[in-house]
């Protein structure tokens, strides 16, 4: 079973078949499926008034191995469908259940962390550090929020390499005009979590008509970044109030920019120098004494 499969479009697939109870399982999930993903097997039948294994039992009618796996398609889909507004309620419910507010979402951001170094596929992080240091031209985007992930490690891969284009646009048709003249000795890193930026996306799309290699930094393989990809680097992303938790995709960019500059150490010894000696004519930093 694919966890990434949209679990509303199973179940309705699926209802004729179900049981009496299987069916109250259904339309609850169907209606409150962002309260849902949080609930253990025995707690969501409690509130439809089944058995835990009926629960259990549905989860595996519907194609998933048990209850686990079967919650894990429903976080994809809460992080895919839920609006901002949703989101942001079913963060604050969470978040009002801590006594300590700071430790709670500090805490998220390790767990984040954590996960993101047992998603990251070595291969796909070291062809990515291959793809980038044999490119002509290396274009970053990140839309929305991640926007800011994409001005971070542009402005660092510029330290390492020549020609090193932020796509800075908000509107897609612009955006493709900055990499109209892509093609395959160039790459592009694009980064994007959910909510996913069509922008992103149709640039992306774009880019690998033109041949050109595409470099991921998402959050899982149903990210529709992925299937337009040469690698993908998977990343944990959550959302704590408004805001998207970027931590551990900020992790992986910096990885990135530690290997390059590693492989590229000359290359990155001398600008330096050069940039420190620019810097101390115009006064850039404070002297301490």
């Amino acid at each position: 079973m694919d966890t990434s499969a949209d679990v509303l479009e199973l179940i309705e697939e699926s209802y004729r078949t179900f049981s009496k109870g299987q069916r109250y399982i259904a339309d609850y999930i169907c209606s409150n499926y962002d309260k849902a993903v949080d609930m253990t097997a025995a707690r969501l039948g409690k509130i439809v008034g089944v058995s835990e294994s009926t629960v259990v039992r549905f989860a595996t009618e519907l194609g998933f191995k048990g209850y686990p796996q079967f919650q894990k398609a429903l976080g994809e889909l809460v992080k895919q469908r839920l609006s901002s507004v949703q989101r942001i309620s079913l963060t604050y419910d969470r978040l009002s259940e801590s006594e300590d507010l700071v430790s709670s979402v500090i805490h998220n951001d390790i767990q984040n962390l954590k996960r993101t170094e047992e998603l990251i596929d070595r291969r796909a992080f070291n062809q990515a550090i291959d793809l980038i240091g044999n490119a002509r031209k290396i274009y970053v985007i990140g839309g929305r929020s991640c926007g800011t992930l994409a001005s971070f490690l542009s402005y660092y891969l510029s330290y390492i390499f020549e020609d090193v284009r932020l796509i800075r646009s908000d509107s897609e048709t612009e955006s493709i005009e900055e990499i109209h003249r892509i093609n395959e000795r160039d790459v592009i890193i694009a980064i994007s979590f959910p909510r996913y930026s069509m922008k992103t996306i149709q640039t992306v799309s774009f880019a690998r008509n033109q041949k050109a290699k595409i470099i991921a930094i998402t959050d899982g393989e149903q990210s529709p970044l992925a299937k337009y990809s040469d690698c993908s680097i998977y990343a944990g992303s959550d959302m704590v109030s408004f805001v998207d938790s970027l931590v551990a995709p900020l992790s992986v960019v910096n990885a990135m920019l530690a290997a390059l500059s590693m492989r590229y150490k000359d290359s990155v010894i001398n600008t330096m120098k050069s940039m420190e000696s620019i810097w101390n004519k115009l006064n850039e930093y404070e002297h301490l004494d």
